[in-house]
């Protein structure tokens, strides 16, 4: 677990940058394009590409990983290898990669240690071509590190006796299907890293995510190892999004019960459709239904993508719905809540007493290459 000064101190921060937020939002002038490219900009501090222009103005692993691609299409090469080197460096002094770096460089984890830090860091790596060979010894000590931390080696997937943080971090999920495709996602990427050791080469992840997680009667993928009865939006686009799974047929099926559950609407994409079945930290109470039934923009542009593969008219119209909703706010937006039934709903910023969501996050990037 992080220590509590860095709880007590990122917590305050966002409280009070949120507090601002809601007197004096920011908003950004022109089309989406305009407003998204000058947010991805704003992103670079001249050190590093932070996850956000407010409430997140630090390194996260796995945010940084899922913009990393697309800020190399936008021709932001040298500045994503220089936050490479920027993380590297501090994670390397303390000896671990962490799920974030505090604005003042602090690596820590929150809630705990994430099994999707060291794949997406490394991912990062993979796609932007960054040499690294001087932390050649430290990623392989943090891979080995992962891999006797989090995967059982009875099965070759992440321990289900353990809670991990991951992507959904105020929620508690055994073994989740996310997390799997973290593994099945590193074990790939290792497999072209010259000098980088890969102890997950001897498990078929394809084979293992369909055994353990695929739902063959209703055809989706279970959440986690428990496997309720219950859609959820991560667990049915990373498969493939990330290409571990390749079949069009389970895709197509996958992308029915998305929809049919309306994790898509009015825009893509929730987490799960309520928070009946979920578990989540106590520090939840303070940001209610936060990872529930909201609408996260980090998975939109991923899963409008994946959906263009397979129905490109469809995609479009998701595509079309994002960039009004980019205009309408004038921002590119963190979460994202309903208010309202039928035609009359009305989508507005996430909001609580302690919290209001970023108006300008990194992911706009993979809205941009879209």
């Amino acid at each position: 677990m992080a220590g509590i000064t860095e709880y007590l101190t990122e917590g305050s921060r966002i409280f009070f940058t949120g507090v601002k937020s809601k007197f004096k939002p920011k908003e950004y002038v022109g089309d989406a394009n305009q407003i998204c490219k000058q947010i991805v900009k704003e992103c670079w501090n001249g050190k590093f590409f932070q996850t956000s222009t407010t409430n997140f103005p630090q390194f996260w692993s796995r945010d940084f990983g899922w913009c990393t691609q697309s800020l190399m299409k936008l021709g932001y090469e040298q500045e994503v290898r220089q936050t490479l080197k920027y993380a590297l460096n501090r994670f390397q002094d303390v000896g671990k990669i962490t799920t974030t770096i505090t604005p003042n460089g602090k690596p820590y984890d929150f809630p705990t240690f994430a099994v999707d830090s060291i794949p997406w860091l490394i991912h990062s790596i993979k796609v932007s071509k960054f040499y690294y060979g001087n932390y050649k010894e430290f990623l392989n000590q943090q891979i080995q590190k992962l891999f006797d931390t989090a995967v059982s080696l009875k099965t070759g997937l992440v321990k289900q006796d353990l809670h991990f943080s991951s992507m959904k971090d105020f929620a508690v999920r055994k073994s989740s299907c996310y997390d799997n495709c973290m593994l099945a996602m590193l074990a790939k990427d290792l497999e072209k890293m010259h000098g980088l050791i890969n102890p997950f080469k001897d498990y078929d992840y394809e084979e293992l995510l369909l055994k353990h997680f695929w739902n063959f009667e209703q055809g989706y993928f279970y959440d986690d190892s428990t496997k309720q009865d219950y859609i959820a939006g991560d667990a049915n686009l990373f498969p493939f999004a990330l290409g571990i799974i390749n079949d069009v047929d389970k895709l197509h099926s996958a992308l029915e019960a998305i929809q049919a559950a309306g994790l898509d609407a009015p825009l893509p994409l929730k987490y799960t459709s309520g928070r009946s079945k979920v578990n989540f930290i106590m520090q939840e109470v303070f940001l209610r239904d936060y990872e529930s039934n909201s609408i996260w923009t980090h998975m939109g542009p991923l899963f409008i993508k994946l959906v263009k593969s397979a129905n490109k008219w469809q995609g479009e119209i998701y595509q079309k719905k994002y960039t009004e909703m980019i205009e309408k706010l004038m921002c590119y937006p963190e979460v994202l809540t309903m208010q309202g039934e039928g035609e009359e709903i009305e989508i507005k910023l996430f909001k609580t007493p302690f919290y209001t969501a970023d108006r300008g996050m990194l992911w706009a990037a993979n809205y941009l290459t879209l």
